[in-house]
């Protein structure tokens, strides 16, 4: 396989360092920094870019730091450890930019803000681990196999201590286990069957009391939760009806129909719209419709509404086939897409200006220090 040196510049939507070798070509390499001086062995060639494997670094550059994880490269789960945060948010504002000019066909981009995690590790609320044999952990980059840990310095300390005490004493059930911290309690269980048993958490945001089941979706970055519920509710505004899409079990329901007459939440995942509906019982809100359907599915529920506005919080995979139509035969005067995944939003927000829709503003939020992943929320009006 050939070797080259390289110079690497910056860092790539996937998470690996980016360079170029002596014909200009674009060169991939996983745990590089940018300004690090390397030697590569290339493992993938193509016309217009290659992908490499880091054999020696020669020089590091200046935003390259000590990881703090011992498992740092074996494990599937961080990516950037080795990056120092100011870095890491300058890439992520690039990657979404690109995306949104690239895919999304942007040329004037109104990206206002983009907002940092307050610390950039002891951030997550929850995680998915694996028990296997009498270990616990992640699984390894790049594979299916176990990479045991008795410790996270990404979760939250209640919740890494939880961690060790799994690792020291793992349960006898084998398959995919969630952690999760909420109101200053901790639980651990299994995903599946067994998950119905374990009691639901309670998070406090926004002045809401909000209740998420064993395996029901939450947000997983503590500390930004409050400012993204803040920044999408002020997104949106007020007025007379709200149409939200992928509503989970209510952290954006709960705020909004304190603002709007009337609400109906479409959430297709059966155990999280038994959450939602518990959540405003508990609230007392008896404003908002709940449609316990996929979103594809929904159009004859949503049927003869029009909304003033709409929230949509699709899963990485973006809106689901049919779902562009759907917004436009509820045709709503404003609407926020808040998305996980820069491509698909960008690929939606081009659909969506297809029809109709100008953009407004995209904020940037850094859900996950350590990681390439990018959360952004986009505001558009119909014109």
């Amino acid at each position: 396989m050939e070797e080259l040196e390289l110079r690497i510049d910056s860092l790539a939507a996937g998470g690996d360092g980016v360079g170029r070798d002596a014909s200009g070509r674009v060169v991939f390499v996983p745990g590089t920094a940018p300004g690090d001086r390397v030697r590569v062995r290339i493992e993938k060639a193509r016309a217009r870019f290659a992908r490499a494997q880091l054999q020696e670094l020669l020089e590091p550059g200046p935003s390259r730091v000590e990881p703090r994880c011992s498992v740092f490269g074996r494990c599937g789960g961080c990516a950037w450890q080795h990056v120092d945060y100011p870095t890491q948010l300058e890439a992520k504002r690039r990657i979404l930019s690109d995306a949104l000019r690239r895919i999304g066909g942007i040329r004037e981009l109104p990206l206002s803000h983009f907002a940092g995690s307050p610390q950039p590790y002891a951030y997550r609320l929850r995680a998915r681990l694996h028990v296997e044999g009498g270990r616990v952990g992640y699984r390894q980059r790049a594979s299916q196999a176990l990479c045991a840990i008795d410790a996270c310095p990404v979760l939250l300390p209640e919740l890494e201590a939880r961690l060790g005490e799994l690792a020291s004493r793992p349960p006898d059930r084998d398959g995919e286990w969630e952690l999760a911290a909420a109101g200053g309690e901790v639980r651990a269980a299994p995903l599946g069957d067994e998950a119905s048993f374990a009691a639901p958490l309670a998070l406090e945001v926004a002045g809401e009391r909000l209740h998420f089941s064993t395996g029901v979706f939450a947000q997983a970055n503590a500390l930004l939760l409050e400012t993204l519920v803040r920044r999408v509710c002020e997104a949106l505004g007020s007025g007379g009806q709200l149409v939200e899409l992928f509503a989970g079990s209510g952290l954006f329901t709960l705020p909004l129909s304190r603002r709007f007459g009337s609400v109906v939440a479409v959430e297709g995942h059966a155990a999280a719209a038994r959450d939602l509906e518990a959540n405003l019982a508990a609230a007392g809100r008896a404003n908002v419709r709940v449609l316990s359907k996929r979103v594809e599915d929904a159009g004859p529920g949503l049927s003869g509404i029009a909304p003033d506005a709409l929230l949509l919080d699709p899963p990485r995979v973006g809106l689901p086939a049919g779902g562009l139509g759907l917004i436009g035969e509820l045709a709503p005067q404003r609407l926020a897409y808040l998305s996980c995944d820069p491509a698909t939003l960008a690929r939606d927000l081009r659909g969506l200006q297809e029809r109709g829709y100008g953009l407004v503003r995209v904020e940037g939020f850094d859900l996950f220090p350590q990681t390439p992943h990018v959360e952004a929320l986009a505001v558009m009006e119909r014109v």
